[in-house]
């Protein structure tokens, strides 16, 4: 992002909600800072090259990666990458994904989760509203 872009500004309660999904989930802050220049493809992130990429510390299996990515998309952290014939494999950072993953890029980590994250996270994510109940 450059200086002059505006910068959506963003409720406490969805930046702490994307900041958590992010401490849960298995992957390093290389996947994240890869996602500030290009786009990445769950090819690169699942299995033993998520590890060879410095994106994961264990393989992880390319279903389980699809559903963190799909879950770091709802809570507004990522968005899925289209090209001419529609959705592809391959993710981006969104303009909230940009600024959290900036502000950890300064500190040179991405923040630990403790177990109440982990239960806190889980929680919001299985046992949430289908879409059509949420409220408006």
């Amino acid at each position: 992002m450059t200086s002059t872009a505006k910068v959506p500004r963003y409720s406490p309660a969805t930046l702490e909600r994307a900041e958590r999904a992010v401490r849960c989930a298995p992957f390093q802050l290389k996947l994240f800072t890869t996602m500030r220049r290009q786009s990445v493809d769950i090819r690169a992130i699942a299995g033993s090259a998520g590890v060879e990429n410095g994106y994961s510390q264990q393989p992880l299996p390319e279903m389980a990666v699809e559903q963190l990515m799909l879950w770091l998309i709802q809570v507004g952290l990522l968005r899925r990458e289209v090209d001419g014939q529609g959705l592809t494999s391959s993710f981006r950072l969104t303009p909230l994904g940009h600024l959290l993953v900036e502000q950890w890029q300064q500190e040179g980590k991405l923040p630990a989760a403790n177990w109440r994250d982990r239960l806190y996270n889980s929680l919001s994510r299985w046992l949430r509203l289908p879409d059509w109940l949420q409220p408006l």
